[in-house]
């Protein structure tokens, strides 16, 4: 990584250290003095910040709503109109842990990617110690085109260390990351080369196909996480796109130039929620992002715990990402402006801070309904009171609209009332906060698994 001072291989900057122990110290200070007047000052200012983030996210997404998709629709008949022999060489970073049981299906869906093998190669990107998919894959007659990289066995074992080392070997022109579970569109590729054609000259870096789940009927899981998919791809991140704000990339089917992507000096091997980083240092370097209309379909999370881990390890990203590149907060400043440093406090360091605050505020409003009491009420002087009703009622009405307008968009029609059950999932992700700060804290770079493959046969079919 090429500017290792927005690296997440140190959590805390010393200067970050000292503001954190000077904010206990007088805190601390402040409850001894009044700890009264301490609560209500945190209660007003979270009143505060749940209404500028709710206001953001709506005036961003609105003014979306009201304007031109900036997602580019490429036609049939564009992409078959392509010359296969004026195609350049297209490199696909496969990064793959433990995943011997979606080995064959994976090997499946890319070979069905149309576009000439000669101009394709597959980096199948694999731990040493994963003997399991090593062995898994030597069972597999694979098409010359693919190719096994080892990926040396030394911290950390990460995601984004693995896909830096296929960077390092890629001969192709442009590069993009699928996962293991992945099934894109057979046409992304040259959907992603029309898109980079159209813009030849700009400063698009790179390119995000949508994504959504082929098993979103399973559970309730499942249809709460596509529908958040489906606000997110469909309104905020093309919202995001639209205001040429910091993009948090999807952590696959982002298409790059490959010579660019190597000048940023890759991902950031320390960072657990790499494309989140990779994203906002785009927008540093004044490099764009746009979004195309190709879909890669994924597996929606359908265990519990296992959909614990990956929200964990997401959230835990997001934190390293948003430390990292508010160590100096005015040359951030410099480098984006006012507005997207705003976007970028409100979508990457709020996110996290109000999933670790929300049962705060879930318990107060149970008890105060069940005792009524007069303590909860006290905390709550009318400006706070008024502010908080907004939040609750405004805020929480309009994400669960936003969720059904996004199913809306996909067509996911019979998804539309499950939206009404988003607050179980937001509960569910601050249980998943509380563990990326715990873990934050004492591994801060390990990389917690997710298990793919748990989609039974009959809905893969």
């Amino acid at each position: 990584m090429k500017t290792p001072e927005f690296s997440a291989r140190q959590t805390l900057s010393t200067t970050q250290k000292l503001f954190l122990l000077a904010f206990l110290v007088i805190s601390g200070g402040l409850v001894y003095l009044d700890w009264f007047g301490y609560l209500l000052g945190f209660v007003g200012l979270a009143m505060i910040t749940y209404t500028v983030v709710t206001l953001l996210k709506l005036s961003v997404v609105g003014r979306f709503m009201l304007g031109q998709s900036p997602v580019i629709s490429l036609s049939a008949d564009e992409v078959a109109a392509l010359d296969e022999n004026t195609l350049p060489k297209y490199t696909i970073l496969v990064p793959l842990y433990r995943e011997a049981i979606v080995l064959p299906a994976l090997a499946d869906h890319l070979c069905k990617l149309d576009y000439p093998t000669n101009q394709l190669e597959i980096f199948l990107l694999l731990e040493s110690d994963d003997t399991e998919t090593i062995g898994a894959l030597k069972k597999i007659d694979l098409p010359s085109h693919f190719h096994q990289i080892t990926i040396p066995d030394t911290v950390p074992k990460t995601k984004p260390k693995a896909c830096n080392v296929g960077l390092e070997r890629a001969t192709g022109e442009y590069v993009v990351i699928y996962d293991a579970e992945d099934r894109p569109d057979p046409d992304q590729l040259k959907k992603a080369i029309l898109a980079f054609r159209h813009h030849h000259g700009s400063r698009y870096t790179c390119f995000q196909a949508k994504l959504d789940f082929y098993n979103p009927r399973q559970n309730l899981l499942t249809k709460l996480f596509a529908l958040e998919y489906a606000f997110w791809f469909e309104l905020l991140l093309p919202s995001l796109v639209h205001l040429n704000a910091p993009i948090p990339l999807g952590g696959t089917s982002n298409h790059f130039p490959t010579e660019r992507l190597r000048e940023l000096g890759g991902w950031d091997a320390y960072n657990v929620t790499e494309d989140c980083e990779l994203g906002v240092r785009l927008k540093r370097s004044s490099n764009q992002v746009g979004m195309i209309d190709s879909t890669t379909w994924e597996e929606a999370n359908s265990r519990l715990g296992n959909w614990i881990r990956q929200r964990s390890r997401w959230l835990k990203g997001y934190l390293q990402t948003y430390f990292a590149h508010n160590r100096r907060p005015f040359r951030l400043f410099r480098d984006i402006g006012f507005w997207n440093v705003l976007h970028f406090h409100v979508l990457i360091g709020a996110g996290p801070l109000l999933c670790l605050i929300n049962p705060v505020f879930w318990g107060m409003f149970w008890i105060h309904l069940a005792t009524g009491s007069a303590f909860v009420e006290r905390l709550f002087p009318t400006p706070s009171l008024y502010v908080g009703v907004f939040s609750l009622i405004v805020g929480n009405f309009a994400f669960v609209w936003l969720s059904m307008v996004g199913a809306l968009i996909r067509k996911e029609y019979d998804l539309v009332k499950y939206a009404l059950l988003m607050p179980l999932s937001w509960g569910l992700m601050s249980v998943a906060a509380w563990k990326a700060l715990f873990q934050l804290i004492r591994v801060p770079h390990f990389w917690e698994k997710t298990n793919h493959g748990l989609t039974s046969r009959s809905i893969h079919e």
